[in-house]
């Protein structure tokens, strides 16, 4: 019997895994906004009656594939981190392997940092998979001595500041962590200047550019 329910478990999860890469698929041709679960049960061969029991709606589906994507481009961080060395080091090498995934993966990333797609609300399951990359980020600076940075923070963003080091465990001052947050928006603003070729006519190809503002924000953050 047990050995039955790990086969039918086996199987749920590998056609699982089907109908999202067919989703996948489907996103480089029509976009979040024309994904259809009628048109991935009509590719898969499948009748949409028999993939609802695995995916009861569009919005199900969706938050599946970015929940994937934010998890995929955080362990592509993550990865690219070696734990030691010099910060600086680590943190462009961060930088650099987010870049690489989104330009490998174009039409995933856009799913996760592109536009808004009408009438879905992200759930509360997608925040933990998106902070991976920044939670990547603050290990650098974790266990880092970092450059003392002065600067008139707005009460209410000191107060945001303050929490968010507590729940980060990192011993910074609100300023710091202010440059933080703004590091954070500027490699995915870099990189979707990039990917939806908002560089040309300027510095196209980025690459260079890139790699400079990835060392001006360790150097803007302190380290």
């Amino acid at each position: 019997m047990t050995a039955t329910r790990t086969a039918r478990e086996r199987a749920r999860a590998e056609l699982t895994q089907e109908i999202k890469d067919e989703a996948r698929r489907q996103l480089a041709e029509v976009g979040a906004h024309g994904l259809s679960l009628r048109a991935v049960a009509r590719e898969l061969g499948m009748v949409s009656s028999a993939l609802y029991r695995y995916f009861p709606s569009r919005d199900r589906l969706l938050t599946d594939l970015i929940v994937d994507a934010y998890n995929a481009i955080g362990e592509a961080a993550e990865q690219a981190d070696p734990g030691k060395g010099a910060p600086r080091d680590r943190w462009l090498a961060i930088w650099q392997a987010t870049r690489e995934w989104a330009r490998a993966h174009p039409h995933e990333y856009a799913l996760i940092y592109g536009s808004p797609i009408p009438g879905y609300q992200a759930p509360q399951d997608t925040v933990a998979p998106a902070a991976r990359v920044a939670l990547a980020l603050v290990k650098v600076l974790t266990h880092t001595e970092l450059r003392e940075i002065d600067g008139d923070v707005p009460p209410q963003l000191r107060a945001q500041a303050e929490t968010l080091t507590k729940v980060l465990g990192i011993v910074a001052g609100p300023e710091t962590v202010a440059r933080l947050l703004m590091a954070w928006t500027q490699l995915f603003g870099a990189i979707n200047f990039d990917l939806f070729g908002q560089y040309v006519g300027s510095v196209d190809p980025a690459d260079e550019f890139f790699t400079h503002s990835a060392k001006r924000m360790a150097e803007f953050v302190g380290l």
